[in-house]
């Protein structure tokens, strides 16, 4: 009997193979050196767990916004004075050029509409460019807008020398050509310009 209390009491106090006592104790947070990030282990993907800075959205002003409804408005009225500009234009050159009267109402509405027109470009350069200025930080779509920028500058400039060339063009055939080509290659740039920022072709 008394050997079975001795077995029962070493059993008791003997510590148990396996125990929470043997388990290996875990060690806590190491410090990391400087500018070593700490990544964990999440569904065997390594995620960062520094939060990456949020890209700023860009805020445009009022006046940005007033200036692209000008700008709309203008372009939709240069299209019908592009098409009116061109009837005229064909009425005159094949009178100068055969020798005949020019017609009295072509004459009458020739330099009206080439203001109108400059009037209207005008407008749209410069609410073009203060526009194109105010999202020049705005990287997605950037190019496109350069490009349409620059096809509508290029543009202002042939206008100005086929304008040039308006009085001489009367009476000279080589000048009369070189009005009609200036003036058709500058409406093709606008033109071109123009159908990029509609929305089927517009890239920004």
């Amino acid at each position: 009997m008394i050997v079975l209390l001795q077995l029962a009491v070493a059993l008791h106090v003997a510590p148990v193979q396996g125990s929470p006592q043997d388990a290996p104790q875990k060690l806590g947070p190491v410090d990391m050196p400087v500018g070593v990030t700490r990544l964990v282990l999440t569904d065997t993907v390594l995620t960062d767990t520094v939060p990456k800075a949020k890209q700023k959205a860009l805020q445009l002003s009022d006046a940005y916004e007033t200036r692209l409804k000008i700008h709309q408005i203008a372009s939709y009225a240069t299209l019908p004075l592009f098409a009116a500009q061109l009837i005229v234009g064909e009425n005159l050159y094949n009178a100068d050029a055969s020798g005949s009267p020019r017609p009295a109402w072509a004459t009458a509405v020739h330099k009206p509409l080439a203001y109108a027109l400059g009037g209207l470009f005008a407008v749209n350069s410069v609410t073009g460019a203060l526009n194109w200025w105010e999202t020049r930080s705005q990287t997605s779509g950037l190019a496109w807008r350069t490009v349409h920028a620059a096809l509508m500058l290029a543009s202002d400039a042939g206008f100005a020398y086929t304008g040039s060339m308006g009085s001489s063009a009367r009476n000279s055939s080589a000048d009369r050509n070189t009005h009609k080509n200036w003036a058709i290659g500058s409406s093709v740039l606008a033109l071109s310009s123009y159908v990029m920022m509609l929305s089927p072709f517009r890239k920004d």
